[in-house]
């Protein structure tokens, strides 16, 4: 493989922080069963794929599998020290009776019997860590993220929450980062201005943003990441493909699904003219998509679920392809993307070898 075939393998710094991300990171939610059962095997063998193949940041979360994603992630990086970690809080696990736990919950098949439960307090934040060191046979991690805070999320409860975060999580997981557990702090959340709230009320590194800048959604651009900039934060993009439709497109009957609901028509008519775009381009469209985010400088990684080896030859496939100017133009007069979203330069897409 050419170096420039080794885009996936850039790093850029999470905020000011010590922490380096590659240009492609693991999403590990996947391995945690989530929509489908994910046999260990595969489980494993796709983490140790993603280590063979340079992606060097792995995200997981106590709510993926309840559990279960962190102790496979864990069991897959058994050794490998210089991976950079992260793991969230915000929820803590209460066990329930296994009879009550069969089948798919909160979105995960077939996972231990345990309940995901909201707790955003020092206490809880403390506890949610300490388990989570358990379950990754870790001693430390390098980012730590507030799990799904906003109004999105909570509703009505939003400012009970936040207040609750503020007042006992956001101190527990400084004080952490300022023992040395953490090299870093941050939310992990589905929208842009719960993030910009945080920048305004304390001190974090960085942000794991969901979908919401993306080929579909560039909604964080004009306030979000301008802030970031100023403030020294990074993103790291979650959920490029806008839970599936970027990555397989609209020509099939569907379903399709956007912001893990049924696509609005709206929705499914965008994205088939991004398709065909990419098309006449003759350019996977999840390879715009994947690489599409990754070029803003404040986005330090983009992350892709990926739950077995085959799936993560083709993440590192689709960021390494090479990408024709023409095509940015085509997508920016077309007004599909945001008139000052920077784009990959053509010369960032790899040229396969013959």
């Amino acid at each position: 493989m050419t170096d420039q075939a080794q885009n996936h393998r850039q790093t850029r710094p999470l905020g000011r922080s010590d922490v380096r991300l590659s240009r492609l990171g693991f999403g590990a939610a996947p391995i945690g069963n989530l929509y489908r059962a994910c046999p260990e095997a595969e489980a494993l063998g796709a983490v140790e794929a993603a280590r063979s193949a340079g992606i060097a940041y792995f995200d997981t979360a106590p709510h993926y599998g309840f559990g279960l994603s962190e102790r496979r992630l864990g069991q897959g990086l058994a050794g490998a020290d210089q991976a950079v970690v992260s793991t969230k809080v915000g929820r803590r696990l209460e066990a329930i009776d296994p009879m009550d736990a069969a089948g798919t919950r909160h979105g995960f098949a077939d996972a231990p019997a345990l309940e995901p439960v909201f707790d955003y307090t020092y206490e809880g934040v403390m506890r949610s860590f300490e388990a989570s060191l358990e379950r990754l046979g870790r001693g430390s991690v390098d980012i730590l993220w507030a799990h799904d805070l906003g109004e999105v999320t909570h509703g009505r409860e939003d400012s009970k929450r936040w207040q609750e975060f503020m007042s006992g999580g956001y101190p527990a997981m400084a004080e952490l980062r300022e023992a040395g557990v953490v090299k870093a702090i941050g939310l992990g959340a589905n929208e842009w201005q719960v993030c910009a709230r945080a920048l305004s009320e304390g001190e974090f590194d960085g942000f794991l943003l969901a979908g919401r800048y993306t080929l579909l959604d560039q909604g964080a651009l004009d306030e979000f990441l301008p802030l970031c900039a100023r403030r020294g934060a990074s993103v790291v993009l979650g959920g490029p493909f806008n839970s599936g439709i970027l990555a397989t497109g609209v020509k099939g009957p569907g379903p399709h699904h956007y912001n893990y609901e049924p696509a609005p028509a709206e929705v499914i008519e965008r994205v088939g003219r991004i398709e065909r775009i990419c098309a006449e381009h003759r350019v996977p469209m999840a390879a715009a998509a994947l690489q599409f985010p990754a070029a803003h400088p404040q986005v330090g990684t983009v992350l892709a679920g990926l739950a077995s080896a085959a799936e993560v030859t083709r993440a590192v496939e689709l960021m390494n392809w090479p990408l024709p100017a023409a095509l940015w133009e085509t997508l920016r007069e077309a007004d599909l993307i945001h008139p000052d979203a920077p784009v990959p330069h053509s010369s960032e897409g790899s040229q396969k070898n013959d």
